[in-house]
């Protein structure tokens, strides 16, 4: 799995983000085996908009290609962590099912 790109919205990507966001996504390289190095995926983190003061206002946003199919996920939390972590258990749902789909063809 290789992450195409990441992006910041509405906030400055410091390099703890960027590392973070790759830590987290790239553990996720075990399910996208049957897809290699096809599956990629861009990834955008950020502030929903810049007036909100309270409320789940981050964002995560995740578009994955693999072989047929596009996996979009979002998250919307209160912490920017907590919606990269919602985002990256999203998405891994989505793998496995995508993975028992693929695998229920053959």
């Amino acid at each position: 799995m290789q992450i195409n790109k990441i992006k910041a919205t509405n906030i400055e990507l410091t390099d703890a983000i960027r590392s973070y966001v790759e830590e987290k996504f790239l553990s996720l390289a075990p399910f996208t085996t049957n897809w290699e190095p096809v599956a990629s995926c861009d990834i955008e983190v950020g502030k929903e908009t810049e007036h909100h003061n309270k409320g789940p206002y981050y964002l995560c946003e995740v578009n994955m290609e693999i072989p047929g199919d596009l996996i979009r996920i979002e998250a919307r939390e209160e912490d920017l962590y907590a919606a990269i972590d919602s985002a990256k258990d999203t998405l891994k749902e989505r793998l496995v099912k995508a993975k028992e789909k693929m695998i229920d063809r053959r």
